[in-house]
């Protein structure tokens, strides 16, 4: 079975949210692109979806600033802008998503003592989300990813998808993704390559299928 895994593609991660990355919103109608033409079986789509009084947000931390590194639960903790609220519209998915053809939806970050880049497990590596088990009952044996960003919750993805689905491939679609930082993209690329995770573009993929 074939899983297309869509990152964090939500208005918080889009110019104008809480948490923009630079032209995230142009991996929108790439995704709609794969979703429609790919051939995947199964749609997967995560969503950040803190509490308002998360941990990993600088508001929380008194005298600090957003982007400055900071501590929670005893370990270095990147302090981000408040985001991605739950129940608020900087958590929605980009409204030119095509919803209809998602799956499911896993929620992450819901916990506030830690943080959650991944779709499959907190930063600290303790509590799961339940998205490898899902799609291990389903027979998944192939994941591509796209979305926001390259550099943390896509980098984290897709470490993850191979370490807990080690059977299964993983890929990445390049420029289905943005990053937060040019140098962020590089190393996050160069580790998910040295860690089995192949980098293409969706152009390689829809030449194929």
């Amino acid at each position: 079975m074939k899983c297309l895994l869509l990152i964090d593609i939500q208005v918080g991660f889009c110019p104008g949210g809480h948490l923009a990355v630079a032209e995230g919103d142009e991996v929108v109608p790439i995704a709609n692109r794969l979703m429609r033409e790919g051939g995947y079986d199964l749609v997967v789509a995560s969503q950040d979806w803190h509490p308002a009084d998360h941990g990993s947000f600088a508001s929380q931390h008194p005298g600090s600033k957003p982007f400055t590194i900071g501590e929670l639960g005893g370990k270095p903790q990147m302090l981000w802008p408040d985001h991605c609220v739950q129940g608020t519209r900087d958590a929605e998915f980009h409204p030119d998503l095509d919803l209809a053809r998602i799956d499911h939806v896993q929620r992450k970050g819901m916990n506030r003592l830690v943080d959650s880049y991944s779709a499959f497990r907190d930063n600290d590596r303790e509590a799961v989300t339940g998205l490898a088990a899902f799609m291990a009952e389903r027979g998944v044996g192939a994941i591509d990813l796209c979305g926001l960003a390259t550099d943390y919750c896509v980098r984290f993805s897709a470490l993850d998808a191979r370490e807990m689905l080690p059977d299964a491939r993983v890929r990445v679609f390049s420029d289905a993704c943005r990053g937060i930082t040019p140098d962020g993209v590089t190393e996050a690329e160069a580790e998910m390559r040295a860690r089995g995770v192949t980098i293409l573009t969706s152009r390689d993929h829809l030449a194929v299928v």
